[in-house]
């Protein structure tokens, strides 16, 4: 299965993330196939810059989110767009 979820990047104490498309059988940091977006939550308040497209292109072709990542998709408003053309077909 094909899953969206955070991948960590940064320094020590000071992590940043990118979205990322992964199987959901390789580790965190492992493998993955695309990156769609990346996440900040130490600024005030929290970057979230996700590439709609992409991500939508994903959701369409099956890739689950994790809860984490279904929150920022819902938060840069990924997910309701995805659930609008979902109804609509």
């Amino acid at each position: 299965m094909v899953k969206i979820r955070l991948r960590r990047v940064g320094r020590k104490e000071r992590p940043s993330y990118r979205l990322v498309v992964v199987d959901s059988r390789a580790p965190r940091n492992g493998a993955f196939i695309d990156i769609i977006g990346h996440y900040d939550p130490l600024t005030d308040p929290e970057t979230v810059v996700i590439n709609e497209e992409q991500a939508l292109t994903w959701l369409r072709q099956g890739a689950q989110p994790t809860s984490t990542a279904t929150r920022l998709l819902t938060k840069t408003g990924i997910m309701g767009k995805f659930k609008e053309t979902k109804e609509k077909a």
